[in-house]
């Protein structure tokens, strides 16, 4: 289960901005989690508390905001949702790699104080 370690990283960046803001509690974490990002995000809130045990976000709040897939086709410029790992175009059925979004997986905001 990688996602513990996908967590802890993300609390150490959590924590590090923190302390450059100069603040002592983090209270919420908001996290952007891409369809595709290849974590899953059940696993992610069931390590959260665990890692956070002990540090300046303990006792914090995780938001997760879940990004779906979105290409965009090479051929005629559609943009679309996949429905699988193929990447063919509704409109025109060519395949594309034009990904605009659903790789994300970045620590989006904090609330501190």
């Amino acid at each position: 289960m990688h996602e513990i370690s996908v967590m802890q990283s993300a609390i150490e960046i959590a924590i590090e901005s923190a302390k450059a803001q100069n603040a002592t509690q983090i209270h919420r974490i908001n996290m952007r989690i891409g369809a595709l990002a290849g974590v899953v995000p059940d696993s992610l809130e069931f390590a959260f508390p665990i890692v956070c045990q002990g540090t300046m976000a303990e006792g914090a709040t995780l938001e997760i905001e879940y990004v779906p897939a979105l290409c965009r086709c090479s051929s005629c410029a559609s943009e679309f949702e996949p429905k699988d790992f193929f990447y063919e175009c509704p409109n025109c059925k060519a395949l594309t790699v034009d990904l605009l979004h659903g790789k994300e997986l970045d620590l989006a905001f904090l609330e501190v104080s």
